[in-house]
């Protein structure tokens, strides 16, 4: 087995709510995931607000999609 050393803030350690100076690696990757989640997440709902897309209905939505999905398969 190998180690590796990550320098990282007293914030950033706080912030990704770390408890312990060790890790495992699989810990650290799901750690990572779930903070690029977040951030993918945040910015998903920004832009469905910036275009007016989080006051659409699932029915919206779904008409939309559907509407995407004909026009792509009649032009393919």
């Amino acid at each position: 087995m190998r180690t590796i050393n990550i320098d990282i803030s007293d914030l950033e350690f706080q912030k990704f709510g770390l408890k312990a100076d060790r890790l495992s690696f699989s810990d650290f990757v799901d750690i990572i995931s779930r903070e690029l989640s977040r951030q993918n997440l945040a910015k998903t709902v920004e832009l469905a607000e910036r275009y007016g897309l989080s006051n659409m209905t699932m029915d919206e939505i779904s008409n939309e999609v559907k509407v995407v999905r004909n026009n792509n398969a009649a032009n393919s």
